[in-house]
């Protein structure tokens, strides 16, 4: 059975191919080999060139092995939806409103 291949945005294209760009700039910065940073990643060097082009078809997990192999970036993929404006307006927009105020209880 063949493989589906997943149907990416022209959006999301650019922004992959972004990220992988800045991510060889990152290694050149450093200075570091090819080989070097796919070795310490645990991938080939056919895939590091892959991610340094941005394809979408080699999994995150590969591109957040490198990202730590160039000295621990893998913790700014925390910064990934971190922010999730539209997300909180939409879950603000469906949080249960009360009718009436609650009674307060007298101290009598």
């Amino acid at each position: 059975m063949p493989k589906k291949s997943t149907v990416l945005l022209p959006e999301t294209i650019d922004i992959l191919s972004q990220m992988g760009l800045q991510i060889k700039y990152a290694r050149l910065r450093r200075k570091l080999k090819s080989e070097l940073v796919a070795e310490r990643a645990g991938i080939s060097r056919a895939t590091l060139v892959a991610i340094e082009k941005g394809a979408p078809s080699v999994a995150i997990g590969c591109y957040a092995a490198v990202l730590h192999a160039l000295n621990y970036m893998d913790k700014d993929l925390l910064l990934v939806a971190k922010d999730d404006e539209l997300g909180r307006k939409l879950q603000d927009l469906d949080l249960p409103v009360r009718s009436r105020a609650k009674k307060e209880k007298s101290n009598e």
